[in-house]
């Protein structure tokens, strides 16, 4: 059994692996999210195998909005400090119910959107413009639509 260490990654490799860019990943290090980059004798960051796993949290975290900040406080509390756990944990849970709270919008969202898709094939159907007034009974299907109130140009007019 090769007990050998993995081999470090270059930057290029971690780029490649992880789908940052070169310079957003010397500009994670530079900002402190990337505590793990060590340097070879030639001056080359040289990145442990377990920072993918670590990356890949830093990236999740700005992905989902967290301010850089706090995601350096959470990487600050690291090393495996028993006393700062409940802090790394409540900066996660506040991220995860951030999280939870925007996909709940992004729902609504996509709702209305689908809902904008299929007035509009409706209407293409119709052989109608989507900036035509539209016949009453479609009117009356859109003001019906709390999702759709206020969408359609035509609706900011006095009702018929």
């Amino acid at each position: 059994m090769d007990t050998a260490a993995a081999p470090a990654l270059g930057i290029r490799q971690v780029s490649e692996e992880t789908g940052l860019s070169i310079d957003t990943l010397r500009w994670y290090e530079r900002e402190g999210l990337l505590p793990l980059v060590e340097r070879s004798t030639d001056g080359r960051r040289r990145y442990p195998p377990g920072a993918l796993r670590f990356i890949r949290l830093v990236q999740a975290l700005r992905r989902t909005g967290m301010p850089v900040a706090d995601v350096r406080q959470f990487i600050e509390l690291g090393g495996g400090e028993l006393a700062h756990h409940p802090e790394r944990m409540a900066l996660l849970e506040q991220q995860c119910a951030q999280i939870e709270q925007r996909l709940v919008e992004l729902q609504d969202d996509l709702a209305v959107v689908r809902a904008k898709i299929e007035t509009y094939r409706g209407l293409i159907a119709r052989g109608l413009d989507c900036e035509d007034d539209l016949p009453d009974d479609v009117l009356d299907r859109v003001r019906a639509d709390e999702l759709l109130t206020g969408t359609l140009p035509v609706l900011t007019s006095p009702q018929r």
